[in-house]
């Protein structure tokens, strides 16, 4: 819980402040869970810090909340394309994504549970980023990742708006988003490394080798 903590203040997520009068106060709640390998020992334990955006109102809280989410057909696409052209596809996850993503709203959440200041019990914190459980945080993820990568010279698929593709001469790189997981693969391997180096300037990132795991199932995916 204290990592999670420590990453809200890295990433310059949360400001304590007064507890405004004129606007709501989101509650918060910890969630806990186990990552696994790909052989479905656990690695890791992990607490998260949400928010209860249940409580948000339309319109009045949050505005809009869609973003993309990848179809599993548009990832077997992707799979077959890697084994037709005979590269190797490798997965990344974004650690903590959603506090990345920028939020336009004014938005105010109640301190965690346990990690109450002791000094301003009373004191609630004023969002600069998305959290997680609220309406908006995929939104403001996507909209952040996806301005990041046609930025770095990405062209965002008409279709699948999930799947950005850069080419350099005869090379091809394909990067495929699913929330905080990332998929990619190249015909020329170094067009990864450099591709994962860009990420790991930019966001705070674990690298999880080939994609033996898709999307946090063991054994879904395998090596071609």
């Amino acid at each position: 819980m204290q990592d999670e903590l420590n990453q809200f203040e890295r990433s310059k997520v949360l400001t304590l402040v007064d507890r405004p009068h004129d606007k709501s106060t989101i509650g918060t709640k910890w969630v806990f869970r186990n990552k696994l390998d790909e052989s479905g020992n656990i690695v890791r334990n992990k607490a998260r810090l949400v928010a209860q955006g249940y409580t948000q109102e339309e319109g009045i809280d949050f505005d809009e909340t869609y973003a993309p989410v990848a179809r599993m057909e548009a990832i077997r696409m992707l799979l077959a394309f890697a084994f037709h052209h005979e590269f190797k596809l490798f997965q990344m996850d974004v650690k903590s994504a959603f506090l990345n993503g920028f939020i336009s709203e004014e938005v105010y959440v109640e301190q965690p549970p346990g990690f109450e200041d002791p000094n301003f019990p009373s004191h609630v914190f004023k969002l600069s980023k998305a959290l997680y459980g609220l309406k908006q945080a995929s939104r403001a993820w996507y909209e952040r990742l996806s301005s990041f990568l046609i930025e770095k010279g990405f062209n965002k698929g008409k279709v699948d708006t999930t799947l950005f593709i850069k080419r350099k001469d005869k090379d091809i790189l394909v990067v495929q988003i699913y929330v905080d997981d990332i998929i990619f693969g190249s015909t020329n391997e170094s067009l990864c490394q450099d591709f994962a180096k860009l990420m790991q300037g930019e966001f705070e990132m674990s690298m999880m080798g080939g994609a033996f795991i898709l999307l946090g199932a063991p054994n879904q995916a395998k090596e071609g």
